[in-house]
């Protein structure tokens, strides 16, 4: 009789079967420093490793493991990516570029001379993906001052310099290119894959306000007309973004008349508890105090803030300022969600066209440009529509503790990961 660890490991399981699936095969075909590659790899292969092991380019280096450190910073079709949290799967057809593939950009060439003069370099562990990460700040802002450009750094960490040789080291360049621009020719080939900014920017903040303070501010600001939604999901309005600040757009559509969702979503403590992880602390009129407690990793957060509501009821159109710190880890973020209610279905369903735009500082601002973040924040919206539609069936929970509110980004983004997987075997998400 064989042991019965034995025994129970010969019998077929849905984990044997999910692991056989993730670890099979996956032929990828991609351009890596102009060079087409292709090759065979496991699904769970991040493209750190692959870059290292397979290809050799031993100049990206793994840190954290985490995407915390930034140390692994490569670009991918022009944007930086966390090359240690990047499935090597997920950037077929695209365009990877590492630190060696920089050895005929100008650009690049003026950064590193001004590291080397102003010091913005020791040990060398984080210098490829710092970088990287000073080569898209010069390209996107090159009006920078330093409060941007740190802003702009706080997602690569240095354990050495204490910043200040970095920030002088790009501070020279922006100069450098304001008194010797890079010749046109050359100026082509520094610019990112996508012609079009990531972000909109106008203008950068010297400092970051309290949340208090701005959120008592928030009630004398305006903003544009919010644009009509003819999709399930819309990009971006661009005269709507603000420098610094990440938009995301998407939409959910709840199965009952206009003026009974504009009536559910002026009813703060019934929103709230359609928020995944939100709780709230106090509210009066049109103004609530609240938190939010998230798991990323090896990252955890819990946000306390303020917030505003304004509505608008003749446009069906409202807007939610707010901003909150997290003791833990010291970041700051400010954000205003607006909603846009419309008529669908001759009137028998309502779509709700959601706009979150954020601003991060400080150990968690290395996560507000990632794709995965926008992946599962599109998720969250569409969760949040499902728990509306359950609030005005009658079918919802009982309102959760505190400790069952928080909310584990870790699960949710194994969900989109996994879609992710799904849809690279060619199945519907």
């Amino acid at each position: 009789m064989l042991p019965r660890w034995i025994d129970a490991w010969r019998k077929p399981s849905a984990n044997r079967r999910i692991t056989r699936i993730v670890n099979a095969m996956s032929v990828i075909e991609l351009t890596i420093n102009d060079r087409a590659v292709r090759g065979e790899v496991e699904p769970r292969v991040h493209l750190g490793d692959f870059l290292r092991e397979t290809q050799h380019l031993t100049g990206t280096h793994l840190g954290c493991e985490h995407g915390v450190c930034g140390a692994c910073t490569v670009l991918v079709d022009g944007e930086p990516v966390r090359s240690c949290i990047t499935f090597a799967v997920a950037c077929e057809q695209q365009d990877v570029r590492t630190i060696e593939g920089f050895d005929n950009d100008e650009l690049m060439r003026r950064i590193r001379r001004s590291f080397s003069i102003h010091h913005g370099l020791q040990c060398g562990y984080c210098t490829p993906g710092m970088l990287i990460t000073a080569r898209d700040i010069v390209l996107r802002f090159p009006d920078a001052d330093e409060a941007r450009i740190r802003l702009e750094l706080s997602g690569n960490l240095c354990r050495c310099t204490g910043y200040m040789g970095i920030v002088a080291s790009i501070k020279a360049v922006l100069q450098d290119l304001k008194d010797n621009p890079i010749a046109a020719q050359d100026a082509c080939a520094a610019q990112p894959r996508h012609a079009a900014p990531r972000e909109q920017v106008v203008s950068a903040p010297a400092s970051f306000q309290t949340f208090e303070a701005t959120t008592r501010d928030a009630a004398n600001l305006t903003t544009a007309p919010a644009a009509a939604v003819t999709t399930a999901r819309t990009e971006p309005a661009a005269e709507t973004q603000r420098k610094g600040w990440t938009a995301i757009d998407d939409s959910f559509v709840v199965p009952f008349p206009l003026e009974t969702v504009w009536a559910f979503m002026g009813d703060l403590p019934s929103v709230t508890a359609c928020l995944p992880g939100a709780e709230l602390l106090d509210h009066d009129g049109d103004s609530v105090k609240g938190k939010i407690a998230i798991k990323f990793g090896p990252m955890s957060a819990n946000f306390a803030g303020a917030a505003r509501l304004e509505r608008d009821d003749a446009a069906h159109r409202a807007v939610m300022r707010g901003a909150g710190q997290d003791n833990i880890s010291r970041s700051r973020a400010n954000g205003d969600v607006t909603y846009f209610l419309s008529q669908e279905a001759g009137g028998s369903q309502t779509r709700v066209a959601v706009t979150l735009e954020y601003m991060l500082q400080g150990p968690l601002a290395q996560f507000s440009r990632s794709g995965l973040v926008k992946d599962f924040v599109r998720r969250m919206i569409a969760d949040f529509g499902t728990r509306i539609t359950a609030q005005l069936g009658g079918n919802a929970a009982p309102q959760a503790s505190a400790e069952q509110t928080k909310f584990n980004v870790g699960s949710l983004v194994w969900r989109v990961i996994w879609g992710r997987i799904r849809r690279l075997f060619g199945k519907a998400d």
